[in-house]
Formats: structure tokens, C-alpha cells, sequence
């Protein structure tokens, strides 16, 4: 059974209270051999970190979500660079980014998302962005941060635009992400996304308990589904699933940086 990486993880929350013992056998039992827990704000980070203390596979980022951007000041700051400097198995700063579906506080969630971006830089480490009905201010933004700043590495996540949108982010130099929405029959532009994106830069996830793929969609999501949504990925691109496996995981490994030899 080929490996896997599922890059984006919610497993701290309430959803899941209780069950990860049996939850990651069912992982493991799916291939699923290394996850990246994301974090939507930090003062979550101390549960994450017990959960990364518990499964070595386990590897796990700290930021704020836009959804939660007007929280921003000093005190996020200081917990997002305290779980830089602190947190085990520290891979990435996020999730963070824009979202402009559930939120008009643009000014908060730009304020919030270019610090981020900073501390990621001046910690080498990768950003997983959010972006949801925003790619144009996403572009824009991250355009004047490459002029003043340089470069950063990261990810859009859970990709949800067109290919025009998302070519411009791999112009920029990121990873695109593909969740169980690529598994949705109304989903045909982020499908037509799939076989465009470079082998290099392509990444699979779940971000459960959101969003489970067909066969399982209307339930919890879970790090097991993930294969389903490397199923259809390789469906997309014509390849096998080990031939996707292979790939994503080895771009998860130089993203990430991953600790450990995960394949």
C-alpha cells in the first residue's frame, strides 16, 4: 500500500475527543504515514502539542485563521512566535491567509496575514494559506510582500479556485493542496485544476473533519479519506496511485522539511 502525507489536519478538535487511538489505526491501516496539524488560532497550540507528543507521524504548524483575524495584536503574536520557538515537531506557521466568503474585516485579516508571513520568513518555515473568495487581494498582497520582503514558501491549501487563479500562485512559487472537494461532481473548475499543477508541486489533504470526500461525504472527515482524495486525484491526472503517493509525499517531505523519513 503506498504511503501517504495527509498535509492538513484538524484532529484537536471536539470531533474527534476521545477516539484517537482508534482513529489513527484506521490511518495507518489507509497508508497515511505522516500529518501535518494545522492550528486556527494558538491558544490551541498546547493541545496540538499534545497530540504531536503522542504520535510520532505527527508533525504541526501554529498561526492565526483569517476567520479569526480580529484577535490579531500582540498577545497572538507572541503565542505564534513562542510556538516557533517552543513547539516540537514545528514544520509551518498557519493556517493563516484571507477569507472574504465569511468575513469583511479585510483590513484585520491583511494586517494579520502579512505578519504572519513575516514570521514565517525570519523562521524559514513554510505558510499554509487560506484563501476563500480572495484570490485577487491574495495575489496582490503576497506581490507587494515579494517586492519588499522576498519570498516565502508555503502552500495553498485545500485549493478551491480556477486554473487562471492558481496559476498565479504557482507562479509565485507554491505547492497546491487538493481536498475531498475535488471528489464533488459540481466541483469541475477545481478539478480541471488537478492535472495542471506541476508533479512537483502537487500536495493531497483532508482538513478534517471538514469536507469528506465521496464515499463519504455529509460525514466526519477523517486523515484516512485522504486516499480517496488521492484516488481521484491520480483519476484526474491519468496516473496510478502510486505514482501520486510517491510524489506527494516527497513533496510534503521538502516543504515541510519533515523531521523524519516519512516513506
Amino acid at each position: 500500500m503506498p504511503p501517504l502525507v495527509d498535509t492538513h489536519v484538524h484532529i484537536n478538535f471536539p470531533d474527534f475527543a476521545g477516539e484517537w487511538p482508534e482513529l489513527r489505526r484506521r490511518w495507518q491501516r489507509a497508508g497515511v504515514v505522516g500529518l501535518v496539524h494545522a492550528c486556527v488560532n494558538p491558544a490551541e497550540f498546547a493541545d496540538i502539542q499534545v497530540l504531536v507528543r503522542k504520535m510520532p507521524e505527527l508533525v504541526c504548524a501554529v498561526g492565526l485563521h483569517p476567520l479569526e483575524a480580529q484577535h490579531w495584536g500582540r498577545e497572538i503574536w507572541q503565542g505564534i512566535e513562542l510556538g516557533i520557538t517552543q513547539g516540537e515537531r514545528l514544520v509551518a506557521v498557519g493556517e493563516t491567509g484571507l477569507d472574504y466568503y465569511k468575513a469583511t474585516n479585510r483590513r484585520e485579516q491583511e494586517t494579520a496575514f502579512w505578519e504572519q508571513l513575516l514570521l514565517a520568513q525570519t523562521h524559514d518555515l513554510a505558510v499554509i494559506i487560506h484563501c476563500r473568495e480572495a484570490a485577487l487581494p491574495m495575489r496582490e498582497l503576497l506581490g507587494k510582500f515579494w517586492a519588499k520582503h522576498g519570498a516565502v514558501r508555503g502552500v495553498m491549501h485545500c485549493w478551491g479556485g480556477t486554473p487562471e487563479e492558481m496559476q498565479w500562485f504557482l507562479d509565485l512559487g507554491f505547492y497546491i493542496s487538493f481536498s475531498g472537494i475535488i471528489t464533488f461532481k459540481n466541483a469541475r473548475s477545481v478539478q480541471a485544476c488537478v492535472p495542471l499543477v506541476p508533479a512537483a508541486r502537487l500536495l493531497v489533504e483532508t482538513d478534517c473533519p471538514f469536507l469528506a470526500p465521496v464515499p463519504h461525504r455529509g460525514q466526519r472527515n477523517e486523515p484516512s479519506y485522504v486516499r480517496a482524495v488521492a484516488e481521484q486525484v491520480a483519476a484526474l491526472r491519468g496516473e496510478s496511485l502510486a505514482q501520486v503517493a510517491q510524489q506527494t509525499t516527497e513533496n510534503a517531505q521538502v516543504l515541510f522539511r519533515l523531521p523524519v523519513a516519512v516513506a
